[in-house]
């Protein structure tokens, strides 16, 4: 073989060598890095001792008179309203009705045109006679101040799911307190 046959064959040889191998040490060390990294992202939040913030309930004072006081749960009930509510809709409800029905408000918030009628109603109360009075007086309250596309929800006490939804009236075209659900597809 001449010497240019033996340096090409030579270089044939070399050619599938010419990658270097990797250092096992170091796939060891990046696998390692990248494990403890990810322990430490699953772990932190886990072993964090302050305990997420719990949302603060409303409740009510009941009076002899059936006003509405609203009162958030980190105030005491003589205390008044939340910094949230709305006072002129909470003095309209008190001066047109001190009955039951008003006694189960526990906070009225409003929102540009919407209104929000929180109670101490169960979640199950969807449609219930109370909620809807409660919807149709949130509907005269907006009248009275000249809102003319009025949104209103009643909701129900804090739980689970939040403050459900038990009635609601969603624009002018919505003549109906009535909670309406879609019907599933079929």
């Amino acid at each position: 073989m001449s010497l240019r046959g033996a340096m090409s064959a030579r270089l044939a040889r070399s050619r599938g060598r010419r990658r270097r191998p990797r250092s096992r040490l170091a796939e060891i060390g990046v696998g390692a890095v990248c494990l403890g990294l990810g322990g430490v992202a699953v772990g932190v939040p886990l072993l964090r001792s302050d305990p997420p913030p719990r949302p603060v309930a409303a409740s009510v004072t009941p009076t002899s008179s059936g006003e509405l006081h609203v009162a958030s749960g980190a105030e005491k009930p003589a205390s008044g309203k939340t910094e949230h509510s709305d006072d002129s809709a909470v003095a309209y409800f008190n001066k047109r009705w001190a009955d039951r029905t008003n006694g189960r408000v526990t906070d009225i918030r409003t929102t540009g045109r919407y209104l929000r009628i929180y109670t101490d109603l169960p979640e199950g109360a969807n449609n219930s006679r109370t909620a809807l009075r409660l919807c149709e007086r949130g509907l005269l309250y907006l009248e009275s101040i000249g809102e003319h596309d009025p949104v209103v929800f009643v909701q129900a006490e804090f739980g689970e799911n939040g403050n459900p939804v038990l009635a609601n009236i969603l624009g002018p075209e919505d003549r109906d307190c009535r909670v309406t659900h879609p019907e599933p597809d079929a």
